[in-house]
């Protein structure tokens, strides 16, 4: 069998974190299956964050209108990306799986991983008007969100002052990772372990431990199918929407008016 690689994206400035914890957890577990392990430590790296034309070598083609999308696409093509964002696109294009570690911050990822995807999933490499979600370029790849919050599990539920943190991982799994074609395993969320006791801490790591045994072989979480949508109008088709609404609507985003399906972005379907 081909070893399997694995790319870290961790974003998180301290090495005392709970974040460390965890990615050093998946570092030494995914060696130890002879996968090869490779860590993009965005904060020691200094990553650019800003999604600007400094991101392109030589001449942009409109500089009075610059549009980042369609330039990049370009530098894309002609091998004019800036070094950092083509060695993180090497590093993607090379993983069978791709974890990414962070702190939950206002809900979503923080700035400098946000830099990350809006910078490193390029027009033309992560996606085009054809190639994107179900169907997408990275449809081999598995990817996961590997996250710390703040507040408590209860918080982010059905009834909590946070909302369901299904809705919360809409975005991110369906708008970011599955629109490129990602596989999306569940996320790995470790609840608010600034307020855990050490021994809470320890059992969330050993958790995390044991899941990182298996990962790979585990089953993404359900989507509607790109061929499920009229490919002109992209609503759903009408035959589909009997097909697949039910008691629940099929998705977390795409509803249709009916209750959410329980946890469609936490867990795989049957799961």
């Amino acid at each position: 069998l081909a070893e399997k690689k694995v790319l870290i994206v961790y974003a998180h400035q301290s090495a005392g974190s709970f974040s460390a914890a965890a990615k050093e957890a998946a570092v030494e577990v995914l060696k130890s299956k002879d996968c090869s392990v490779e860590v993009s430590d965005l904060y020691a790296m200094k990553f650019k964050a800003t999604a600007t034309a400094e991101d392109i070598t030589g001449e942009v083609k409109n500089p009075e209108h610059f549009r980042y999308a369609e330039e990049t696409k370009l530098a894309w093509d002609e091998g004019r990306l800036s070094a950092d964002i083509t060695e993180e696109q090497r590093k993607l294009q090379e993983a069978d799986l791709v974890i990414y570690q962070f702190p939950l911050y206002w809900f979503t990822v923080p700035a400098i991983l946000k830099g990350w995807f809006d910078r490193v999933l390029t027009l033309g490499f992560a996606y085009t008007k054809e190639k994107r979600y179900s169907n997408g370029i990275f449809k081999k790849t598995k990817a996961l969100l590997s996250f710390t919050t703040g507040s408590q599990e209860t918080m982010f539920s059905p009834t909590g002052i946070n909302g369901d943190m299904n809705v919360t991982l809409w975005p991110l799994q369906n708008g970011i990772l599955h629109y490129c074609g990602f596989q999306v395993l569940a996320p790995q969320i470790f609840w608010a372990p600034a307020d855990a006791a050490p021994e809470g801490r320890s059992a969330m790591l050993a958790a995390w431990n044991t899941r990182l045994q298996g990962l790979l072989d585990e089953k993404p979480l359900f989507f509607t199918p790109m061929d499920y949508f009229d490919c002109e109008s992209f609503q759903l088709k009408p035959e589909n929407v009997e097909k697949c609404v039910k008691e629940f609507g099929p998705t977390a985003g795409t509803h249709c008016g009916k209750p959410l399906p329980p946890n469609n972005q936490m867990k795989p379907r049957g799961n």
